[in-house]
């Protein structure tokens, strides 16, 4: 919850300092709310897009450093540290 809402404010904090140049009115204009739905539908495609990204790597890069470590005793086979991924148990579905 914190990331999200880290990212959240940084994306309004964004979005805000290029799309709204006057704040002498209440409301925004209807240029003002445009530019933002793009600029926020814009970080959120990106976002998408680097998290999938980042959940199609992260098992390869769990196995090399599983492989460069050797085994461990505690480990209970390489696919271990791959159930620690968030939705590691979905691919399936």
């Amino acid at each position: 919850l914190r990331d999200f809402l880290l990212v959240y404010n940084r994306m309004t904090e964004l979005c805000f300092g290029h799309c709204v140049c006057n704040l002498n009115y209440r409301l925004l204009t209807g240029r003002e709310e445009t530019c933002l739905d793009a600029c926020a539908g814009k970080l959120v495609r990106s976002n998408h897009r680097l998290m999938r990204a980042y959940v199609g790597l992260m098992p390869s890069i769990l196995q090399r450093r599983a492989a460069a470590a050797g085994p461990s005793p505690a480990q209970d086979g390489p696919t271990a540290p791959a159930a620690a991924l968030p939705g590691a148990g979905v691919q399936g579905a």
